[in-house]
Parts: C-alpha cells; structure tokens; sequence
C-alpha cells in the first residue's frame, strides 16, 4: 500500500430468512477510514474556509450541519488535543 489516502473496505453481506435469500443486507459497504488525523492547528480552523471545512467533517464521518462557526467548533473539539 504506497501513496497513503483512503483504503476502501467492504463488508460481509447478511441474507434475511424468507424469500429465498433475495433480501441482502450490506455491512460496511465502501467504508474509508482516513489514514492520518488532521494536524491543524487552532488557527488554522479559525481560518478555514466553510467548503474545506466541509470536505474534512464529511471525510471523517462526521456531521456537517449548522453554519460556519458551528462546524469550526465541532473540528476544533473533535480534532484538536487540549494542549493545542
């Protein structure tokens, strides 16, 4: 694996009891963990934009709702340690 980024990850399938197994459920289907945690520092956030904040809230998962400064917060509490 060279070059970092995304690794994707699929699941098992689960087959539902009754029709003949033609109801399937899909686990876990494309999951992407990102490999490295964000190194932004508090300022950085305090800078950045609503769109990269967007893309980086929806990378890892997390909910990109509210208006700029609610989503600022939220990236800074989620990724930034104390000591930062």
């Amino acid at each position: 694996m060279s070059g970092g980024g995304m690794e994707s990850v699929a699941g098992p399938s689960l087959s539902r009891g009754g029709d003949n197994g033609q109801h399937t459920i899909e686990r876990c289907e494309d999951f992407q963990m990102p490999l490295h945690y964000p190194r932004y520092t508090k300022e950085d956030y305090q800078a950045m934009s609503e769109w990269k904040l967007d893309c980086l809230l929806k990378e890892y998962g997390l909910p990109v709702t509210g208006n700029v400064d609610n989503k600022r917060n939220f990236a800074m509490g989620a990724f930034l340690w104390p000591h930062q």
